[in-house]
């Protein structure tokens, strides 16, 4: 018998939703956890330079992930669409086509990144003392890179299925293993930078192994085998015109935050730590708004498959309110007491104060990405993916990437007034974000939306 994925056109909206984004949250948790204990132990057990490798190296990786994670969205919408119109047949000839084509990906990527590692260092501004750990950081990571695909497919597969526990799962053994690696790699051998890369790749190997071993043993809601794994033209387009927009706009904003981290790196060393520092708080102060944008997208996918765009909207103000609670407490603890934060992962009080400096920045930011992160996971659930990369984009380089230069530019210069680029890209992008929902609620939803699709009271 196959197993029955989870309906999200049908009942209450806020329980289902809160219990579908629990799961995500701890996901996207245990994977900052991971992260966390990288830079934690490099911090601890190796140098300033190592610590700086580590943050420069992660930016990267980070832009790697977004890409995947974009694309392989193009899974979660369509399988939740699938299933929203009574489709649950082609889930597997989805899931197939998606492997085939995201292996072939994730192998082109790992020749690049080995083979442009020294390039890329130098386009970072890498520091002089920094510059080998950050080689080494690319090199390793990058040359996992199909690993680093594979691990984020199996996420957003389930999650298009409405199960949002298998990805958990899989993000908890990755840790475990991480955790294990580090402890070995960097405290035990003295690695430093190399040894946090090699501890993540492999624990994301032995999680991709375990993982589809585990899932090997449940039943799916349609049939799935190795036949289908190939790459179906119409399937892949399908897939390509609903994730292209949303890689194309997560590379971008990386990009984004690679030209700020170049600046920053150019600074010294020790803003270059700071940054990195920062940010991975900022990785922790953002879950919450982040894991509603990824559970928003697979909840509004099917509700727009059965054509339900009411309980679409109302998921959007439920999310969008409690993410915002969340944001209020993140923000005071982000510019109160960052320096207390950063002190956890970094012995250098130079350092510390750096990470501050820039926390208070995005102080600001946290109570305003509840607004657009939501936003983007509701649009992302309807298809409107090209809207999404496109507010990205003028985010990103009509505001971000100028305002942090010219922000640079005034003395003294500190990582608060450069910081300060991003509450402003995100006030812009929200404002896009409420003109299109406008848009097509007078415009759209008024032709796409049949008579009777409207939700009962037993939806509130």
């Amino acid at each position: 018998m196959l197993k029955k994925e989870t309906d999200f056109t049908q009942g209450k909206i806020l329980g289902p939703l809160m219990r579908f984004m629990f799961p995500v949250l701890l996901a996207m948790l245990l994977q900052d956890l991971y992260g966390a204990v990288d830079l934690f132990i490099v911090g601890r057990f190796a140098q300033t330079a190592d610590v700086s490798g580590v943050t420069t190296g992660a930016q990267i990786m980070s832009l790697i992930m977004n890409l995947a994670v974009g694309f392989s969205m193009g899974i979660t919408i369509l399988l939740g669409q699938q299933i929203g119109r009574g489709e649950r047949e082609k889930g597997g000839k989805v899931i197939g086509a998606g492997i085939a084509f995201f292996i072939t990906i994730g192998l082109a990527t790992s020749v690049i990144m080995v083979l442009l590692a020294p390039a890329i260092a130098g386009i970072m501004n890498a520091p002089a003392e920094a510059y080998g750990q950050t080689v080494q950081y690319f090199r390793i990571c990058g040359g996992g890179a199909v690993v680093v695909i594979a691990f984020n497919l199996i996420g957003s597969i389930f999650r298009g299925l409405g199960d949002s526990g298998t990805p958990l799962m899989t993000v908890a053994i990755a840790c475990v293993f991480n955790i294990i690696g580090d402890l070995t790699l960097v405290a035990g051998f003295g690695m430093g930078a190399a040894g946090a890369a090699a501890a993540t790749v492999g624990a994301q190997f032995i999680s991709v192994v375990l993982s589809l071993f585990i899932i090997s043993k449940r039943t799916l809601p349609f049939s799935f085998s190795v036949k289908d794994v190939r790459p179906v033209p119409g399937i892949v387009r399908d897939i390509t015109k609903l994730g292209l927009p949303v890689a194309v706009q997560s590379v971008l904003v990386s990009i984004s935050f690679l030209w700020i981290m170049a600046i920053i790196n150019s600074i010294s060393v020790h803003a270059s730590a700071g940054m990195g520092v920062a940010n991975k708080i900022i990785s922790f102060i953002m879950l919450v708004p982040a894991s509603f944008g990824q559970a928003m997208a697979a909840f509004v996918a099917q509700n727009a498959g059965a054509r339900r765009f009411d309980r679409a909207t109302k998921s959007l103000r439920y999310g969008i309110a409690v993410s915002l609670l969340f944001g209020v407490v993140m923000s005071v603890l982000s510019f109160s007491f960052g320096e207390d934060l950063a002190a956890f992962f970094t012995k250098d009080r130079e350092v510390a104060m750096g990470a501050h400096s820039y926390l208070k920045a995005y102080a600001i930011d946290c109570l305003l990405t509840p607004f657009l992160f939501c936003f983007i996971g509701f649009f992302n659930g309807l298809g409107h993916t090209g809207f999404v990369m496109a507010q990205g984009i003028i985010g990103a380089f009509c505001v971000r990437v100028p305002a942090s230069y010219l922000l640079s530019k005034l003395q003294p210069v500190t990582l608060f007034k450069i910081g300060l680029a991003t509450p402003m890209s995100t006030a812009l992008q929200i404002l896009l974000c409420f003109g299109c929902l406008g848009y097509i609620k007078k415009y759209k939803w008024k032709t796409d939306n049949p008579t009777g699709a409207m939700s009962t009271s037993s939806d509130d």
